[in-house]
């Protein structure tokens, strides 16, 4: 079984074809009152109900799709393109969205970051209640100071750009492999995913699976982390990825709760094996009435369902002395330690010893 989503990325050439297709109306009159299948503008050819544009270099590729932005909007959202060089096998075509192409040529820097996987994880401990350290979450960082990115604006530009499924299970694999080089058997690795990414979990988590395996790790050790920037729509989707997971041994969490799309309700039904407070509701909780209830009653439910509790970003021992005394068992932040290219060295000293 093969998936458009987690194919390479083709490289789109200096010099090649553009081909437009729409699934419902011919864009040739729109076309031509832009002025667009003018000779000037090299058209090439039709083909197969195809529009097919040439360009020799990328600066006229970019005059094409800016040309091509003109078109009213009922037409764009339907209309597919691909970009092809002049000699090309068919069946290896990349068709895309109009504005994921756009994405693609406005942001050249970060699609060579994904493509290239230029990037690494950093690990930021989480420790339990006694402040002994468990295991890490994974982040996703720059390898290289010349390629800067912010992990947000990357996966936002993947997502644009219809690349946000390869780059989540690139990233995953690249975690995975790099908690193989630091980490001993027995020390937890959390590691984020994008439901959203996911189209058949049988298919597209074995790329997960087969990395674990590979690598002689024990499935047990691991948690992923629902990360969700949209409104889960499908919870019996998440359900069945869950459940895939579990059957593998693997450990799930629910990231950011009390925050965003990530709602108690949202926790309550998925029952979650680590259930993460949001930073937002952390920070300052001490002094904050409101927010003890919040935690409280996060507690209580995920003590129901047996979710073990994360307290996210402490900053501030009085936090985390109230999170442990109100039933929290783990927490992450900076008075922990910020995340790092390596563990701590006294975890290390303390696994040698």
């Amino acid at each position: 079984m093969t998936c458009s989503n987690c194919s390479i990325i083709l490289p789109i050439k200096d010099q090649g074809l553009l081909k437009i297709r729409h699934s419902r109306v011919s864009l040739t009159p729109a076309l031509e009152g832009l002025g667009m299948l003018s000779e000037q503008m090299k058209q090439e050819h039709w083909c197969e109900g195809n529009i097919v544009f040439r360009y020799d270099s990328r600066s006229q590729l970019e005059q094409l799709v800016n040309g091509l932005a003109r078109l009213p909007q009922e037409c764009l959202s339907r209309m597919q393109v691909v970009v092809t060089g002049l000699q090309h096998v068919e069946g290896f075509e990349e068709w895309l969205l109009f504005g994921q192409l756009q994405a693609r040529l406005q942001h050249p820097d970060l699609v060579s970051i994904i493509n290239n996987q230029n990037f690494t994880s950093h690990m930021q401990p989480i420790v339990d209640y006694k402040l002994n350290i468990i295991g890490f979450e994974f982040l996703l960082r720059p390898s290289q100071p010349d390629k800067s990115f912010q992990p947000f604006r990357l996966f936002e530009v993947a997502r644009e750009a219809g690349l946000h499924a390869h780059l989540d299970r690139s990233a995953r694999i690249s975690a995975i492999e790099k908690s193989a080089t630091c980490l001993p058997a027995g020390i937890k690795r959390f590691i984020n995913f994008l439901p959203s990414t996911i189209y058949n979990p049988a298919y597209c988590l074995n790329h997960t699976f087969e990395t674990i395996e590979r690598l002689s790790m024990n499935t047990v050790d691991f948690v992923f982390e629902v990360v969700e920037t949209e409104e889960i729509d499908d919870l019996n989707f998440l359900h069945q990825i869950f459940e895939q997971y579990r059957t593998r041994g693997v450990s799930v969490a629910l990231d950011d709760v009390g925050a965003g799309y990530s709602t108690t309700e949202l926790m309550n039904c998925l029952q979650p094996d680590y259930v993460k407070i949001d930073r937002s509701i952390i920070d300052g909780c001490h002094h904050n009435s409101d927010q003890k209830r919040q935690i409280t009653g996060i507690v209580e439910s995920a003590f129901r369902f047996g979710g073990q509790v994360l307290a996210e970003g402490v900053e501030q021992m009085e936090d985390f002395e109230f999170c442990r005394d109100a039933g929290v068992s783990l927490a992450q932040g900076y008075l922990f330690g910020k995340p790092e290219p390596t563990p701590p060295s006294n975890f290390i000293l303390s696994r040698v010893v």
